[in-house]
């Protein structure tokens, strides 16, 4: 049998069958079967913060951490020469000295220096030269409480509660579901515009924030009303509250309140607070 007429018996049989394709390649669907992507609905939201006003407790290990170290310091360090800075027998000579031995029974243990407190006269000198001192720069003035009067009270709305805290602002909408202010994404307006525009909306203009970036620290996919609704998805924004309070706008917003990460967990519903957990600081 010549070349030509095996030639032309391979293309008829590739013609009579049809062609294969690898199992990963999907046969083409015609653009009039193809269902319409429906766009979801963007939201933005705000996460506002106060950061703490207060610096937060030593924890015990934190405490006996600092203490070594002062220990160290004052085993390592040079003796200061009070003689040359200090007159003889004079207040501030006898207040260095006061000062001193605090920060030896810090280091080394309370019993540190105990025979000086056993010498009567000695002491009690001691004890009117460090009053008069304090007297005379104003030491007697007390401090303020690490413990508000609207803790006490458990005063939600204020924001001097949970001093050492971070708190977040969160407000109840009409169908009194606890939320963080949200709003719609208007046409051709960028997402960190919309934030702030639907805060002031629900908030009001009475307080100075701050939006810290334009890029959001996290989503959250809103469940659906019903089959036929479409997709929700709301992107967070940081943003912090410099001065000033929240008014809410009473057509939109029932009540608000500012709340630690743990408070938040127990008036949101569960699927927010998944949705948003990640997003707060635990303290």
């Amino acid at each position: 049998m010549s070349s030509k007429t095996l030639v032309s018996l391979c293309r008829k049989n590739s013609s009579a069958t049809p062609r294969r394709t690898l199992a990963t390649v999907s046969p083409s669907i015609p653009v009039s079967h193809q269902k319409p992507k429906i766009k979801p609905t963007l939201l933005t939201s705000i996460i506002l913060n106060r950061s703490p006003i207060l610096t937060p407790t030593p924890t015990p290990f934190e405490r006996a951490y600092y203490s070594y170290q002062a220990r160290l310091r004052r085993a390592l360090s040079n003796p200061f020469p009070y003689d040359f800075y200090f007159k003889q027998g004079s207040i501030l000579e006898t207040r260095f000295t006061l000062e001193e031995r605090r920060r030896e029974r810090i280091s080394f243990g309370r019993q540190f220096g105990i025979a000086d407190d056993l010498d009567a006269e000695k002491a009690a000198a001691n004890k009117a030269a460090a009053e008069q001192l304090a007297e005379q720069e104003g030491e007697r003035d007390e401090l303020m409480p690490r413990v508000h009067p609207s803790d006490e009270a458990r005063d939600y709305k204020s924001l001097d509660r949970k001093g050492r805290r971070n708190l977040y602002l969160l407000l109840e909408a009409k169908e009194g579901v606890w939320r963080f202010p949200q709003g719609d994404v208007k046409k051709g307006e960028l997402l960190h515009q919309s934030a702030q525009r639907d805060l002031l909306a629900e908030c009001g203009e009475r307080m100075d924030t701050w939006i810290v970036s334009r890029n959001p620290v996290g989503h959250y996919k809103l469940p659906k009303k019903s089959s036929t609704a479409k997709d929700e998805i709301a992107f967070f924004y940081k943003a912090h509250i410099l001065a000033g309070q929240v008014q809410p706008n009473l057509e939109t917003v029932k009540d608000f309140a500012w709340l630690t990460k743990q408070e938040i967990e127990s008036r949101v519903p569960q699927h927010y607070w998944f949705g948003v957990k990640d997003i707060l600081s635990d303290h």
